[in-house]
C-alpha cells in the first residue's frame, strides 16, 4: 500500500508537467497543431484528471471530474458549432490512452507497483478516458441534431413561400425535394396562414420539385384534405408524369382535383 501511496503523493505534486508530457507527446503522435489557447485548455484539462487520478487511487472513488465531464462536451460542440466532424476529437483518444498507460507504467516501474497494483491505475485510466469520449461524442450530436433540425426549419421556410396573386389566390411554389419534415411543416404551419390570407384558390405548383416518394404523396393529399375543409380550392401544376405515377402508385385520389400543365392555365381556369 506504500508504493501505491507514493505513486499518488508524485501524480498530485507534478500534474502540470505530467499534463504537459501528455499533450505535447498525443499533439506529436497524430503530427496536429492546435491554437495555444486550446492547448493551454487541455494543460489545465489534464493537471485537474491527474490530480484526480491521485488521489481516485488510494480513496477507491471512481468518479470523474466534472471539469473533464464540462471540458469534453465542449469539445464536442465546438466540433458541432464549426461543422467539423466527430472523428478530428475521436482520433485523439488511442494516442492518449496510450501516452497515458506508458506514462504510468514507467511511474509503476520507478515506484516498484505490483502488477495488480499497474492495471488496477491502467483499468481507471480507461475508464476515465472512456466516459469522457462518451461525453463528447453525446454533446456533439445533441449540437448536430439540434442544428440540423433548426436548419429544417429554416429551409423549410424559405422553400414553402406563399404567393399571393391577387384578392383570393395564391401560389405555393414546392421547390427541391420534400421530406417529411417539410411536409408536415406546410401541413402545420403553411396551411394556417393560407386560411389567414381569405385564399379561395391555392396553385401548389410542383414544377420545382426534384422527386416524391408514397409517404409524402400522402402527406400532400392530406394537405389537400384539410384546405378542402376550409373551403380552399387546390389546383395542381407542374406535376410531370413520373411524380404522378408515383402518386397514382400509392393509391391515392387526386381525381378530384383539378391540375394543369403550369400555373398560366391554372389562373386562365379560375377567370
Amino acid at each position: 500500500m506504500t508504493t501505491i501511496l507514493n505513486v499518488s503523493k508524485h501524480l498530485i505534486e507534478n500534474t502540470e508537467s505530467l499534463a504537459v508530457d501528455v499533450v505535447e507527446n498525443v499533439l506529436h503522435s497524430i503530427k496536429a497543431e492546435i491554437p495555444e489557447w486550446e492547448k493551454t485548455q487541455a494543460i489545465s484539462m489534464y493537471i485537474d484528471l491527474i490530480g484526480f487520478l491521485g488521489k481516485s487511487i488510494i480513496d477507491d472513488k471512481d468518479i470523474v471530474p466534472e471539469d473533464l465531464i464540462e471540458w469534453s462536451k465542449k469539445n464536442g460542440e465546438r466540433e458541432a458549432a464549426s461543422g467539423g466532424r466527430i472523428s478530428e476529437i475521436a482520433v485523439r483518444y488511442p494516442p492518449t490512452r496510450n501516452i497515458f498507460i506508458e506514462i504510468m507504467t514507467r511511474i509503476s516501474v520507478e515506484f516498484g507497483l505490483t502488477v495488480e497494483e499497474n492495471s488496477f491505475i491502467i483499468k481507471r485510466i480507461n475508464s476515465i478516458l472512456d466516459i469522457s469520449l462518451n461525453e463528447t461524442v453525446f454533446a456533439f450530436e445533441r449540437l448536430s441534431d439540434k442544428i440540423k433540425e433548426e436548419t429544417q426549419r429554416e429551409m423549410a421556410e424559405l422553400s414553402a413561400p406563399i404567393v399571393p396573386i391577387r384578392d383570393g389566390i395564391a401560389v405555393l411554389p414546392l421547390i427541391g425535394t420534400v421530406d417529411s419534415y417539410r411536409a408536415a411543416y406546410i401541413l402545420e404551419k403553411v396551411v394556417p396562414k393560407i386560411a389567414e390570407l381569405q385564399t379561395q384558390y391555392l396553385i401548389a405548383d410542383f414544377s420545382g420539385i426534384y422527386n416524391i416518394d408514397i409517404e409524402i404523396a400522402y402527406y400532400l393529399y392530406q394537405i389537400e384534405n384539410v384546405l378542402s375543409l376550409l373551403g380552399i380550392n387546390t389546383i395542381v401544376t407542374g406535376l410531370r408524369p413520373d411524380l404522378a405515377k408515383t402518386v397514382v402508385n400509392g393509391g391515392i385520389d387526386m381525381s378530384s382535383i383539378k391540375t394543369f400543365a403550369h400555373v398560366k392555365q391554372a389562373l386562365e381556369s379560375i377567370d
